[in-house]
């Protein structure tokens, strides 16, 4: 059976992305709301296998006027779904779209208590660059940038 890709651009299926976020990364929780706005700025995508829901996907444009212009890319698998080529599945299609929208770099973030999620961005050419905490949280996030061609 064929990952089938959505834009939410309903309630239901934004409803869907912010399960998968949520579920995934916890300490970064988003509001129905939060993920409307992020849908105005970033390129959402859910995915689902039939009509089961599997994942979903972050392309970050890059920033006008970058002096290397960098898209950020997230492919978020939920748990009962891994270790079946989807996530690969997933993050090859927001690399297309980073591509398109002119990225010339590539990175990522995972939360550090994701094995899963850096073990996944180490096997497809990712190498970390940052980590840091954000102001009144206390959950560790990793950077990463692509370091070679995936």
């Amino acid at each position: 059976m064929q990952l089938r890709y959505e834009v939410p651009s309903t309630d239901a299926a934004l409803a869907d992305w912010r399960h998968v976020h949520n579920v995934i990364v916890p300490p970064a929780a988003l509001s129905l709301d939060e993920v409307r706005e992020r849908a105005g700025r970033n390129r959402l995508e859910v995915a689902y296998l039939g009509d089961v829901l599997v994942g979903c996907t972050t392309v970050r444009p890059p920033a006008p006027g970058a002096e290397v212009p960098t898209a950020t890319v997230i492919a978020r698998v939920l748990p009962e779904h891994r270790r079946r080529g989807l996530g690969a599945e997933l993050y090859a299609r927001g690399l297309t779209q980073a591509r398109e929208l002119g990225a010339e770099a590539v990175e990522t973030v995972v939360l550090a208590a994701n094995e899963d999620g850096l073990r996944f961005a180490e096997k497809h050419g990712f190498a970390e660059y940052d980590r840091y905490v954000l102001p009144g949280d206390d959950a560790l996030w990793i950077d990463l940038r692509l370091t070679g061609k995936s």
